[in-house]
């Protein structure tokens, strides 16, 4: 029997610092919601003030997960300790797959103006946390984008629409699905998902209805989505953006210690000490 996702949990985060000081909200991560298999960490930050972002992210070192970067506005650009350099640009995704290990940097590619934007954590199986580092890097218009005659459009990430339209990045780990979805008012939006994938929805702009149960989230929400085979979204008399992401549970043990995540706490320490000893 087909089953409507519908809205669990509500939270609108919490404020954090993370780099040298950059302000954020952190959505998942937090007490509230401290992680949601696989996703380990999501970070929302937007200033038009450069004291809030203008530090970045200096070099850091990552083991075991994804890090998936998504501007809305403004430019980082990022280098790590492979010989890899690039600029994130508004509309432009790069999806980091740290690996055994990388030591990288993102730092604004500007000195005033608004910086909008969303880091995602999202966790590898335990056969792939010591793969080499990869990149999926694609620039604003290498992500597709799918309009509707309503003027509602849907910036495609990874996964497929219901209406065929498919993203860049592959990952067959997780299956996910990260679409950017402006709906014009009076509209609405449907989605299937697989039924036991983790999902939610975060607010940009305006406010949403979501499933069955019209449950309302405004801007800065994040919902939580039950189990189900897909989400039905609806605008109602105002335009809503919101981000909609999904991917399948890695249902194995989580180690996680500051900019690792491994399966056990051996494997843990073993991450530290590599970084310590220059091995990433």
């Amino acid at each position: 029997m087909n089953a409507t996702k519908e809205v669990m949990i509500v939270t609108r985060g919490m404020p954090a610092s993370d780099g040298a000081g950059v302000r954020l909200t952190r959505l998942i991560g937090q007490p509230e919601i401290q992680d949601l298999d696989p996703f380990l960490m999501l970070d929302f930050f937007e200033s038009d003030d450069p004291d809030d972002y203008i530090a970045g992210f200096p070099p850091h070192p990552h083991r075991g997960f994804e890090t998936v970067t998504y501007l809305l506005n403004g430019r980082m650009r990022h280098q790590d300790n492979q010989g890899n350099e690039g600029v994130i640009e508004s509309g432009g995704v790069q999806w980091m797959t740290a690996g055994k290990g990388v030591i990288h940097s993102e730092m604004p590619e500007q000195e005033n103006g608004l910086l909008r934007g969303f880091q995602l954590w999202i966790n590898l199986p335990g056969h792939a946390k010591m793969n080499p580092p990869a990149y999926q890097e694609f620039t604003p218009d290498q992500v597709p984008v799918e309009t509707w005659e309503n003027g509602t459009e849907i910036r495609v990430v990874t996964g497929k629409t219901e209406k065929g339209t498919e993203g860049p990045v592959k990952n067959t780990f997780v299956n996910p699905t990260y679409l950017d979805v402006s709906l014009a008012a009076d509209s609405e939006f449907s989605q299937p998902l697989e039924t036991d994938s983790h999902s939610f929805i975060l607010v940009v702009e305006g406010s949403v209805k979501v499933g069955n149960k019209g449950v309302l989230l405004q801007k800065g929400m994040l919902g939580i989505l039950s189990n189900g085979d897909s989400v039905q979204v609806d605008s109602g008399n105002t335009p809503g953006r919101f981000l909609l992401i999904s991917g399948q549970p890695i249902r194995e043990p989580i180690a996680k210690g500051g900019p690792f995540v491994m399966n056990t706490q051996e494997e843990l320490h073993q991450a530290f000490d590599d970084f310590r000893n220059n091995r990433f």
